[in-house]
């Protein structure tokens, strides 16, 4: 038992610099970190029971985990991802001498099916935009969201941490910070920029706590939104729209990107709003050029499309 102990420390502490190496040498996200801790536990969850430690883990004993996996009904996409940040796990244990040989080396990805991410017609989002009550802060304040989101093929994180301060709406602009802390620069449409001077002004009457008051979406206890209501939110309004469609917040991002790229926009352009290029808040106003990117979004979006 006292060597069991000594060893679960053990791996306690290389976990907690493994969490050191994802934050500060990857620059990982905090949701991408808990993601990598997730599947480590998933590991140990499993090889616990038979009292092995995660720096003894062979080969067959990760192969055999990621057949229980799939007994289980884990779908393929769901263990790529999970061998993918056993990978990861491993790779440090390597780099950082702990290991002699990493066990995932020889381990194939499950074969994943070529399913393409699900797509809102621009049909759909009207049906969908129209369903809010804007007569209510809520729906108002939702109608902004998801006009915000299409509009900029924004991530849900990056929407929910969306501040004043990050708005330039006079010159139809806003500034987004995605993964890795990486900034970018994002032409918005005029539908969304009207949206959120109607919420503002809902806003502009609700109490505010302490910390928040620079958090331009903000729910009933004057806190910022959470990734789950955001989730809610959208798929309650496709199901009052009745949209039989699986969806998710992301839908938005693909449906952006996919109405754009119909629309014959510069592919280039589209890959430099999704946040697929480094842009820091520095660099914006000198290695960009704003109206190549801009021209390209209002000419090609449905959203600046005239009626």
């Amino acid at each position: 038992m006292e060597n069991s102990k000594n060893y679960i420390d053990n791996e306690n502490r290389i976990i907690k610099k493994f969490t050191s190496f994802l934050k500060f040498e990857r620059n990982l996200s905090d949701n991408s970190i808990e993601a990598y801790l997730s599947d480590v536990e998933k590991l140990q969850s499993y090889i616990y029971k038979d009292d092995i430690s995660l720096l003894n883990v062979n080969r067959e004993l990760i192969q055999q985990f990621i057949y229980q996996l799939h007994d289980i009904g884990i779908s393929p996409n769901s263990q790529a991802r999970i061998l993918s940040g056993l990978k990861s796990f491993y790779n440090f244990l390597r780099i950082d001498d702990y290991i002699s040989v990493n066990p995932t080396d020889l381990i194939d990805t499950p074969k994943l099916g070529r399913k393409l991410p699900e797509i809102l017609s621009i049909e759909e989002i009207d049906m969908m935009l129209a369903i809010p009550d804007l007569s209510t802060p809520e729906g108002q304040r939702n109608k902004a969201i998801i006009e915000t989101m299409y509009s900029c093929g924004l991530r849900v994180s990056e929407t929910i941490n969306l501040k004043f301060t990050d708005l330039y709406l006079d010159q139809g602009y806003i500034i987004v910070t995605g993964k890795g802390n990486k900034q970018r620069l994002i032409p918005i449409s005029d539908s969304a920029i009207k949206e959120i001077k109607k919420y503002i002004l809902f806003r502009n009457e609700q109490k505010i706590k302490k910390g928040y008051d620079n958090f331009i979406f903000i729910n009933r206890l004057g806190t910022s939104l959470s990734r789950i209501m955001i989730f809610n939110i959208i798929k309650d309004y496709c199901s009052a729209a009745s949209i039989k469609k699986i969806i998710s917040p992301h839908t938005l991002r693909h449906s952006f990107a996919t109405h754009l790229l119909e629309g014959g926009a510069n592919l280039r352009a589209i890959q430099m709003m999704l946040g697929h290029e480094k842009i820091t808040t520095t660099e914006i106003y000198t290695h960009i050029d704003r109206t190549f990117i801009r021209n390209e979004i209002v000419a090609h979006h449905p959203r600046n499309q005239k009626k």
